[in-house]
């Protein structure tokens, strides 16, 4: 029978996690459960696929293509970019004070998003940008001559970039810490070259971690809205950005179409979510 210091200690422990769980079911669960009954409910309560159906329109496919392709685009760039920053300094021989750094940097670089960090595109490498000002006068380069323009998909895409690869060098740091030295020593022992180490042990080992934290980087550019809203507001015909315009001012014209693009988003992150937790469980397993 378990005894009355047990249960206290037991109760204190749940009591110590109670603000998570109630964060988690008021601003996660709830709304979410909200979002999905208000995407197949009609204007008079009743059951319908109308709102589901009606997502099927040019502005909304287009809005959601792009969105995919500049969540997956910068979630690659990401993946390579911080994949090799994160080997130098772990692998590639570097001094060991680099590291402490780069992942302090990297903590703060993760989260900072929305109106800060476009200013700080605009004002570096915008029209009247520093570095824009700076190639233009200095050496003659005209980055608009040359088709560069921060308020397109390219430059979002560069922007969110700031953010991906600082969270990409957070996850992969860690795996490749996994990878053992002996691993190492015996395919060189069995006359493997370091290619081949990396091409029939490491990476292969690597790779869930690599294909879920590129799951990860796709719902976390898919669904940001502040930084795409900042940098160029409603002329990116992006999914978040749609979404904002609609609960700001009911541009689609239905509520529940709103809450049907809203499900979309959700089941898109949702799956990306799910990819990553179920792989980075995969490679766990691996690098215990």
């Amino acid at each position: 029978m378990p005894s009355p210091t047990s249960n206290r200690g037991s109760l204190l422990r749940w009591l110590g996690v109670a603000p998570f769980l109630l964060f988690v079911g008021f601003f996660l669960i709830l709304p979410s459960l909200y979002i999905v009954v208000g995407a197949f409910r009609a204007p008079d309560g009743s059951f319908t696929f109308d709102n589901i159906l009606g997502l099927n329109t040019r502005t909304i496919r287009n809005a959601y293509w792009v969105s995919i392709r500049v969540s997956f685009w910068s979630a690659l760039l990401g993946c390579l970019i911080g994949f090799a920053m994160s080997a130098a300094v772990v692998l590639g021989g570097l001094p060991k004070a680099m590291r402490s750094p780069m992942l302090t940097f990297s903590g703060v670089a993760s989260n900072f998003a929305g109106v800060p960090l476009a200013f700080a595109f605009i004002a570096t490498i915008g029209p009247a940008g520093l570095i824009t000002l700076w190639l233009r006068t200095e050496f003659g380069i005209n980055l608009r001559a040359y088709g560069f323009n921060l308020f397109s998909t390219t430059g979002l895409i560069i922007t969110y970039l700031f953010f991906q690869i600082p969270l990409m060098i957070l996850i992969i740091t860690p795996a490749l810490d996994g990878l053992k030295r002996e691993w190492r020593e015996a395919a060189s022992v069995l006359g493997a070259t370091g290619f081949q180490y990396w091409r029939m042990v490491a990476l292969p080992i690597l790779f869930p971690s690599i294909l879920g934290t590129f799951a990860l980087l796709f719902a976390n550019s898919f669904g940001a809205v502040a930084t795409a809203f900042a940098l160029a507001g409603p002329q990116l015909n992006i999914a978040p950005i749609l979404l904002f315009s609609q609960i700001r001012g009911d541009v689609l014209g239905s509520p529940g179409l709103g809450y049907a693009l809203a499900f979309g988003m959700i089941v898109i992150t949702g799956a990306a979510n799910a990819l990553y937790i179920w792989l980075r469980a995969r490679s766990e397993r691996w690098l215990r």
